[in-house]
């Protein structure tokens, strides 16, 4: 079990969708608040909604900037004290087809997706180890993240490379008290798609015609079936549990369940047979992940 309250926070993404909704989480269970965000309006909203309830600071920046991140933290620990549950949160949807890609498009998605967590990790992890007083860190991937469908490789990429990170963070940090939780979220009711398009390089000028209608279709479709998923408020509680129950995996939408199975059905069918004279594979498995 991780204590919560009177703690502080710093939540990346967290003037909008997904990171308002566990702001707003931590809030309520008297969690102190540093909210980082790139939009500035925003994090004005945030901080007149949640500072009624607790002690809110906002940090505008990019969470791709290294040199940004480290003059936030110093900034947040002297206004709120030791930061000791870091939520790297922001993200960016979208993307492109394959035969779409640049390396532009690569690095602004990676930079983003997975660039801006390990910088987060980075800045607060040592932090929170030298001062040896627990913690807890959440890294918001996908679904996405545990199974290939139609989200493209773009985005799989940095998303299965976050749940990695995490699982691997969870075996190394387990030690010092340091928990961690990987979100892996379906459809949540927020503007990503919008958001994102504001900040992602330019790619229709290297689609044909079929590909640009083509791409204009599945973000119609992918916009229609966000605003029919979870709520952001839904998806922080489960998140605040998780913490609080020190729980690794936290999936909001039951449908990516049969693909998850297959895809590790497939792997499990591709292992070679057990040698009978050596320890049984599932019980390390056991030992980190839980029972079957």
């Amino acid at each position: 079990m991780t204590q919560v309250e009177g703690r502080a926070a710093f939540i990346t993404g967290g003037g909008n969708g997904i990171g308002l909704g566990i702001a707003r989480a931590f809030a309520r269970a008297n969690v102190s608040l540093a909210l980082a965000d790139i939009d500035e309006r925003a994090l004005k909203a945030a901080a007149d909604e949640l500072s009624p309830l607790t002690k809110v600071e906002t940090i505008l920046m990019d969470i791709r900037d290294r040199s940004a991140f480290l003059k936030a933290a110093d900034v947040v620990e002297e206004k709120l004290g030791p930061v000791s549950i870091l939520v790297n949160n922001a993200g960016v949807g979208g993307g492109a087809p394959v035969t779409a890609l640049t390396y532009e498009l690569w690095d602004w998605a990676l930079g983003v997706n997975l660039g801006g967590v390990v910088n987060g990790i980075q800045t607060f992890l040592s932090r929170m180890l030298k001062r040896k007083t627990g913690g807890h860190i959440v890294n918001t991937a996908s679904a996405a993240g545990l199974a290939a469908t139609w989200s493209g490789a773009l985005y799989h990429t940095a998303k299965f490379a976050v749940v990695g990170m995490s699982e691997a963070l969870a075996l190394e940090l387990k030690a010092q008290g340091i928990g961690v939780t990987v979100l892996c979220p379906g459809p949540v009711a927020t503007d990503i798609i919008a958001r994102t398009r504001q900040s992602q390089p330019h790619v229709f000028t290297e689609m044909n015609d079929a590909e640009r209608a083509a791409a204009r279709k599945r973000t119609r479709d992918l916009v229609e079936r966000i605003t029919q998923g979870a709520s952001p408020d839904r998806v922080g509680d489960m998140v605040l549990e998780a913490v609080r129950n020190n729980q690794l995996y936290v999936l909001t939408d039951p449908s990516i369940g049969p693909f998850i199975e297959a895809r590790y059905r497939a792997i499990i069918d591709s292992l070679p047979p057990v040698d009978p004279m050596q320890t049984p594979r599932d019980v390390a498995a056991r030992k980190v992940f839980g029972p079957k």
